[in-house]
């Protein structure tokens, strides 16, 4: 049967640390959360950390799609990304619904989670804001290793929090978290997040939330091996606006540092359109649209093979199109 475009259901992992849902709901037209399954992983081959399935999207047809890649990996990425990083996807998409803030924390670069955790990834991300509200991104001084280490260490919430820019955001608005960067997402805020295909996060914060912070916060690494993973230099204004602002109309939305990481295509439907050929997750971000032979409305996903060709759009709406970094 000829590949084709394949329509996504919710895949929320329950009982995470921190609560939301009820806005992806909402945004997807869908009845009832549970109160915390904040994140919907949509096209995943990735698994919540230390789990054996939990978080790996399942395809219509009952296969893991982690399975069907590994399968026939040319068939879902094309011969030269295959080429050159084989069957790994080098990418997770989830929507985020922040019903707390979360709490401050940030993500391994590459080399740090080869060589102390043996992962082929670190977690570069950033995100599409769906809902509007506050996100803290970036130091706004650079601090010390053992003034880190004390604030952690003594749960000083305002301080670590009071250490971060706080930028105000909107629909359309977009953020880069390089890895290492210090961030937490405001309450209220509805986002779509890009990020490399791993579940790591070292916590700097855990009061007033369900987990065991002093225990899982680390990566099993120790606070003194882990926070060698954070950038302590301070982030100016003006680099801020670099990680922070409002995507164009159309087209690549993201910082181009991003791009080594993974891509996000804003695509506004009037009439016609066309997704290029290749692997991506689509997100019908609002309208009702024909993509390929399915009529799809907001908060639908969809996950495109390689092999599906370019992919016609027809309607008026708008999607939300993100891919692995270019081979």
């Amino acid at each position: 049967m000829m590949s084709r475009p394949v329509i996504l259901p919710s895949n929320r992992p329950a009982e995470r640390f921190y609560r939301g849902g009820a806005r992806i709901s909402a945004f997807r037209g869908e009845s009832g959360s549970a109160p915390r399954e904040p994140e919907d992983w949509i096209g995943s081959t990735t698994t919540v950390n230390g789990e054996p399935e939990l978080g790996l999207t399942r395809l219509p047809d009952g296969r893991l799609l982690r399975d069907a890649v590994q399968a026939d990996p040319v068939e879902w990425l094309g011969e030269e990304h295959v080429r050159r990083w084989g069957a790994d996807t080098r990418l997770l998409v989830k929507l985020l619904d922040a019903g707390q803030r979360l709490p401050v924390h940030a993500h391994p670069h590459d080399d740090f989670a080869a060589s102390h955790l043996g992962r082929a990834h670190g977690k570069a991300e950033a995100w599409y804001i769906l809902r509007g509200g506050t996100v803290h991104v970036g130091l706004r001084r650079d601090v010390g290793a053992a003034e880190l280490a004390d604030l952690v260490e003594r749960q000083d919430v305002e301080a670590l929090l009071g250490l971060l820019h706080a930028v105000d955001v909107g629909p359309g608005d977009v953020v880069w978290v390089p890895p290492g960067e210090l961030h937490a997402i405001g309450e209220g805020v509805l986002l779509l997040e890009l990020q490399q295909p791993e579940d790591l996060s070292i916590l700097l914060e855990w009061e007033g939330f369900a987990i065991d912070g002093p225990a899982l916060g680390h990566l099993g690494l120790g606070f003194d091996v882990a926070l060698d993973a954070v950038n302590r230099r301070s982030r100016s204004a003006d680099e801020v606006r670099t990680l922070v602002g409002a995507a164009p109309a159309s087209g690549s939305v993201f910082p181009s540092d991003a791009g080594r990481y993974f891509r996000l295509e804003r695509m506004p439907v009037d009439g016609e359109a066309v997704i290029e050929e290749g692997f991506s997750i689509a997100v019908v971000a609002s309208g009702a649209l024909t993509v390929g032979s399915d009529a799809v409305g907001a908060g639908s996903t969809l996950v495109v093979p390689h092999g599906a060709g370019a992919i016609n759009v027809i309607g008026a709406g708008e999607l939300l199109i993100a891919r692995p970094p270019a081979p």
